[in-house]
Formats: structure tokens, C-alpha cells, sequence
């Protein structure tokens, strides 16, 4: 079955150290939560908001081992009044044998907000 793992997290400055780093722990902790395989990854979506322009957050997914070979692209959100600034967001596409309600979404930092019915309160919950 082919699944999407959707994960969103966000920084404080425009800056490319920041940006690749919280996109890296992001997408780990995806990979992780998940217990997905490169091999079993479709492709990677990121986009960030109009307000991150310092890096191409894919740049994290090439420091991951065996990722080498993962389709990634990145693009920007849709700059909708009000809403949350400095925001990275992925979308993993997965074969997966999981059903749709075991898929765990991942949101970090400020990114809570935007599904807090997603969101785990405590990282023993993975």
C-alpha cells in the first residue's frame, strides 16, 4: 500500500545551517517513527515558507545513510495571509503495510499548531 507521512517543523532565522539542520532532525524522526526504509520511499516533497530562502532543505535527506538515491524536490508553500512563518513541511510517499491511522505524522517546534490533534505530546508516545 502506498502511504503519505506528512511532518512539518519550523526555525527562527533564515539561515542555512538552521534550515538543513531542523529539516534533518524532521524527516529522522519521520523515518523513525515510521520504521521506513529508503527502499520503500517513493519520494520526498519539502516546501517551505516564502520567508526561508537561505537553503535547499533537501540537503538534509543527502546526509542520511542509504538515502542517496530517494527522489526529493523542493518548493514553496502558498503565502497565505496569517500564516505560520518560517515553516519547513514534508511529504513522504512510502510502501508501507501500515493501515492510514497508524501512519505517525510528525510536528516539531512551532508546527504543533498546525495539527495538534497529530501531534504527540510526549516522545515516548512513538
Amino acid at each position: 500500500m502506498i502511504r503519505g507521512i506528512r511532518g512539518a517543523t519550523t526555525v527562527m532565522n533564515n539561515e542555512a545551517t538552521e534550515i538543513v539542520d531542523a529539516t534533518e532532525e524532521l524527516l529522522r524522526e519521520m523515518i523513525r517513527a515510521n520504521d521506513v526504509e529508503a527502499s520503500d520511499v517513493a519520494n520526498v516533497l519539502i516546501s517551505v515558507t516564502d520567508d526561508l530562502t537561505a537553503a535547499f532543505p533537501a540537503q538534509a535527506l543527502r546526509r542520511i545513510d542509504g538515502w542517496t538515491y530517494v527522489p526529493v524536490m523542493c518548493m514553496r508553500e502558498i503565502p497565505v495571509p496569517g500564516s505560520l512563518p518560517r515553516c519547513i513541511r514534508v511529504m513522504m510517499t512510502v510502501q508501507t503495510k501500515k493501515a492510514q491511522e497508524e501512519i505517525v505524522h510528525i510536528y516539531l517546534r512551532n508546527a504543533t499548531q498546525l495539527r495538534p490533534d497529530l501531534t504527540l505530546t510526549k516522545k515516548e508516545d512513538l
